[in-house]
């Protein structure tokens, strides 16, 4: 079980599991700044990605520039 407390600025942490059948990952991403990012998704790259993204339109706001 993930908590995510015990994910440190900039780090990730993941775990699988299985739901009717179907594998899951749960993931959390914690910017450097230390604003948590967490899903679930099908697989570890479409987590990945998600983070990316949410890191990409994170910035934007903290900048102050709407994407």
């Amino acid at each position: 079980m993930l908590f995510a407390k015990d994910c440190a600025p900039g780090a990730e942490q993941w775990e699988t599991f299985k739901r009717k059948g179907k594998v899951f990952v749960q993931y959390d991403y914690r910017d450097p700044s230390g604003v948590l990012f967490s899903c679930v998704k099908g697989s570890l790259e479409e987590c990945r990605k998600a983070a990316v993204a949410w890191q990409k339109k994170n910035e934007n706001i903290i900048f102050g520039v709407q994407a």
